[in-house]
């Protein structure tokens, strides 16, 4: 039965990858086409242009490519240590005015980002943040911080708090309960929140381009002047290299899942073969 069942899972997410995977498909030929007209199914010509196009130090890829991954993985990082404490706050308490606070958390994806950006921006051009990585880092964590914290505030509200009045108990501070019993524990819904973050700030565009002024190029703004083009390959081109962190920070996210099911499905092995 557990075969049958892995089977199932395992067409089914074949499935499901093949149906993620064919609007790429496209993409992936028109980045190797050296000519393509229509009504040809396939290119009639087959030339690497896109990529030694993008190769040239001109193009700019490796700035913005490290600038968008730099950014990202900043604002993933720093994403993560505001949206921990706060969706621990609203996970597993209650206090007044609780619905509010809520609405302030999300009143920043709430809000269309031009608006809210423009108010920012004004601010930053006054503390000479603006045409900076660090203004744009600072405003990325406007749309990333909210959807972090929600995402762990359900994480906490689901988890009891047993495990750690037992370690306090024993003995442990609330800080060695945190470390070794409250963050193992929500580990799995770190790394969704951790994945979210890094996937909003790396597709990010307006708010790079209104914050950077030019200046900090990423591959977002890379992809939409081409796009505004009349080269289908060099679009083709960017639009995979787009694409390829967020693709290997989702399969490393789903390989850390995998790990913490099959971590947990031996520890209660463990525990039923002890309570035998």
């Amino acid at each position: 039965m557990d075969r049958k069942n892995r089977r199932r899972g395992n067409l089914g997410l074949a499935v499901a990858a093949l149906l993620v995977a064919l609007p790429f498909l496209p993409l992936f030929l028109w980045s190797f086409a050296g000519e393509w007209r229509f009504p040809a199914l396939l290119p009639t010509g087959w030339s690497l242009r896109g990529f030694q196009a993008l190769a040239e130090p001109g193009s700019r890829v490796i700035e913005a490519t490290i600038n968008s991954l730099v950014v990202g993985g900043a604002a993933t990082a720093a994403s993560v240590a505001v949206g921990l404490p706060a969706g621990m706050a609203l996970g597993r308490y209650e206090f007044r005015l609780k619905g509010l606070v809520v609405f302030f958390v999300l009143l920043p994806i709430l809000v269309p980002p031009l608006a809210s950006t423009m108010g920012v921006h004004l601010t930053f051009i006054r503390l000479g943040l603006a045409d900076t990585a660090f203004g744009v880092f600072l405003v990325h964590l406007v749309p990333t911080v909210p959807y972090t914290t929600v995402i762990l505030a359900s994480v906490f509200a689901e988890r009891g708090v047993e495990l750690e009045e037992a370690a306090r108990t024993l003995g442990a501070t609330p800080w060695q309960a945190f470390l070794r019993v409250t963050l193992p524990g929500v580990a799995p819904g770190v790394a969704v929140a951790a994945l979210f973050a890094f996937l909003v700030s790396w597709s990010q565009y307006i708010l790079t381009v209104l914050i950077g002024g030019g200046n900090v190029i990423t591959l977002p703004m890379l992809l939409f002047s081409a796009a505004r083009g009349s080269d289908p390959v060099l679009t083709s081109v960017l639009a995979l290299i787009f694409v390829l962190p967020a693709i290997l920070a989702l399969v490393a996210a789903l390989r850390f899942l995998k790990a913490g099911d099959a971590k947990k499905k031996q520890e209660g092995l463990l525990g039923l073969g002890k309570v035998s």
